[in-house]
């Protein structure tokens, strides 16, 4: 059945956020991103405004008539580039704060996690990557930064350069009825959602940590380049901005930027908390210098590096994690803060 521009701008209209416009033309991988990230914080559903047109005339095309791409390779696209590291980042951030108690987390998680992300934007439209070679360049540049959050970066990176190489036309698929397509949607969407809303519920002062720790850790990334900052701090604020105006309160400049200025103090205490007990697990006094910082951490990995320490495995790889830790949280400049 031919589909509406009508109906899609209506849809967009009252549920564009939630996907409702793309689980009508049967974009579903585009609805599942809308889904769990809200219309791409907002600014990617308004920027579709103008793609919706050919959004209909996409859908409405016959799947022998789309799919007959001749062996040809979907031309590269810098925003989708862009949109795969974004959302690799971001589910990278989402296992960080729901998951991170998970043994081995670095190794198998937190990889797992961004190369789905990149594997995801990757699947909306008509084209899609190779899912072994994407989730394979996850997992092979996990080790670098093991144990650091960003080791999100270059996991997410190497994953989204990957599918990029490996891009393709879809595939052509017979018709699915809805109850399938919804009943797909929704398992992706609970396991998204469900471990996330677990620490959320049931370990609420620890989740309060670990959205303070990673948000810490995020913004610490752009110490060197504050111009970059900047522009991400913007970015983060952006889909606040708009509903604010959509609400029809234009005064939140003043105000509301208080509220963002008590966050960003939380999370500065919170990381001077962390620099504390860092000291302490590397035992050292506060204000040490770089070098002493970077050689009793030396000192420390030798005598607690798993290899060895073969007859108590679990007490060094957590002791040496501990190290590590506290070495990355060391090794951070301080933001120097105007009053």
């Amino acid at each position: 059945m031919a589909k509406g521009l009508l109906v899609t701008y209506a849809l967009w209209a009252v549920g564009g956020p939630a996907g409702l416009h793309h689980l009508y033309l049967g974009r579903d991988s585009h609805a599942l991103l809308w889904m769990l990230t809200l219309g791409g914080g907002g600014v990617g559903w308004l920027w579709e405004f103008w793609k919706l047109p050919s959004f209909v005339a996409q859908a409405n095309r016959t799947q022998g008539q789309r799919q007959s791409s001749g062996g040809r390779t979907p031309p590269p696209s810098l925003i989708r580039f862009v949109a795969q590291m974004m959302v690799g980042i971001y589910f990278g951030l989402v296992a960080l704060i729901s998951l991170s108690f998970m043994a081995n987390f670095y190794i198998v998680g937190l990889p797992l996690a961004v190369g789905l992300g990149v594997l995801l934007v990757a699947a909306v439209g008509n084209q899609t990557s190779d899912f072994k070679n994407t989730l394979g360049a996850a997992f092979l540049t996990s080790p670098i930064f093991y144990g650091r959050p960003i080791a999100i970066l270059p996991i997410s990176l190497a994953a989204s350069i990957t599918a990029q190489k490996h891009r393709r036309y879809k595939a052509s698929v017979g018709s699915e009825s809805l109850s399938v397509r919804l009943y797909r949607l929704g398992l992706a969407y609970l396991a998204f959602t469900g471990p996330l809303a677990y620490s959320i519920f049931c370990n609420t002062a620890a989740t309060l940590s670990y959205v303070a720790e990673t948000l810490g850790s995020f913004l610490s990334w752009f110490s060197f380049f504050p111009l970059v900052g900047r522009l991400t701090e913007s970015v983060l604020l952006l889909p606040y901005r708009i509903w604010r105006l959509l609400v029809g309160d234009p005064g939140f400049s003043s105000g509301y930027f208080q509220e963002w200025e008590k966050l960003y103090e939380f999370v500065s205490s919170f990381q001077d908390e962390k620099r504390q007990l860092a000291y302490q697990v590397l035992n050292l006094s506060e204000g040490a210098t770089d070098e002493e910082i970077h050689g009793r951490y030396r000192e420390l990995v030798k005598i607690w590096h798993p290899d060895h320490n073969r007859h108590r495995t679990e007490e060094a790889q957590r002791h040496f994690l501990e190290i590590q830790a506290a070495y990355e949280v060391l090794s951070q400049p301080r933001k120097l803060r105007g009053s």
